[in-house]
Parts: C-alpha cells; sequence; structure tokens
C-alpha cells in the first residue's frame, strides 16, 4: 500500500506540483487533439483554474483525470459554440433575389401606398382588417376579442378592403 504524501489539492505545493508535473502534457493533448484555433493554453489555464475550485473534492491521484475530462469538455464546449456562430452567420446572410431593381423599387412603392391607405382607415376597421389578414384570425374570434357581432366583423373587415382598394387606386 503506497503511502499518500499529501492529503489535499488546496496545498499550494501539492497545487504546484501537479501544475508542474501536468501542465505540458495537458496542453500537448489539446494542440494535437484539436489544434491551435481553439487556444490549448487557455483551455489548460481554465482547467487548473477548475481544479483548484473543486480541490476539496478531488484527491491528488485523480487530478491527472480530471484535467484531461474538463480540458477536453471545454474544447468541445467551444467547438460547439463555434458551429453555432457558424450556423447562425450561415442561416442570416441576406438571400439574394434574382428581382431587377426596377420591381425592387416599384414594390416598396407600393408598400408605401399600402401604408398610407391603412392609416386612412378608422380605428375600428383597421383593427378588424389587421386582426383577420395579419394575425390570422377567423371572424369568429375577433368578434369575441372585440365584444361585438360576427356580421359586424365582416362588414368592418369588407368596407376596409374597399377603401383600401380605392385609396391605393387614386394613389396610382
Amino acid at each position: 500500500m503506497k503511502k499518500k504524501l499529501f492529503e489535499s489539492i488546496c496545498e499550494e505545493v501539492v497545487f504546484s506540483r501537479i501544475y508542474e508535473k501536468f501542465s505540458k502534457d495537458l496542453y500537448n493533448f489539446i494542440y494535437y487533439k484539436y489544434g491551435e484555433q481553439f487556444n490549448p493554453k487557455d483551455k489548460v489555464q481554465e482547467a487548473f483554474i477548475k481544479l483548484w475550485e473543486n480541490c476539496n473534492k478531488i484527491t491528488p491521484e485523480k487530478a491527472k483525470g480530471f484535467l484531461f475530462s474538463v480540458a477536453n469538455n471545454l474544447t468541445l464546449n467551444a467547438i460547439k459554440h463555434e458551429k453555432v456562430k457558424l450556423n447562425y452567420t450561415k442561416n442570416s446572410q441576406p438571400n439574394q433575389t434574382n428581382e431587377n431593381p426596377e420591381f425592387l423599387l416599384e414594390e416598396a412603392q407600393y408598400l408605401e401606398k399600402y401604408q398610407k391607405a391603412l392609416s386612412k382607415l378608422t380605428e375600428e376597421k383597421r383593427v378588424a382588417f389587421l386582426l383577420n389578414r395579419v394575425e390570422g384570425k377567423k371572424h369568429q374570434e375577433i368578434a369575441e376579442l372585440l365584444n361585438i357581432s360576427r356580421k359586424a366583423v365582416e362588414k368592418r373587415i369588407y368596407s376596409a378592403l374597399e377603401q383600401l382598394r380605392k385609396e391605393i387606386e387614386e394613389l396610382k
């Protein structure tokens, strides 16, 4: 049976010996497994910080396994984070359109006309129309929301549509 020379990693002497003994191997492990882009020096430092924070829970015999597991997990988390960033960048890039600039200009002008026409609607008509067309609510749902009859909702929506058509035609 081996005699334990040191009781706790929390002793500065024990911790510094463990650092001297494993830091280079830990650096090489991360560097050779994942490369320089994941900052092996930082992972080594973070692993030793975690060891220091948990020094009462870990025996000196288990320190090496703990350090290598922590450093490996930190690197794997960094890799996952890079993948998430890459996916976000890939998905957030604006989609190119094959639409010509003239069409885009006309679309912007039409949207402006539409918004002007919407602003000319009465509040009752605008609310009913937007609840139906933008939020996709059915006539009965809107009636219950506004505490009015279903027929009143229909009248507001259809009169709003008629008024919008007239306003947009006048703006052309």
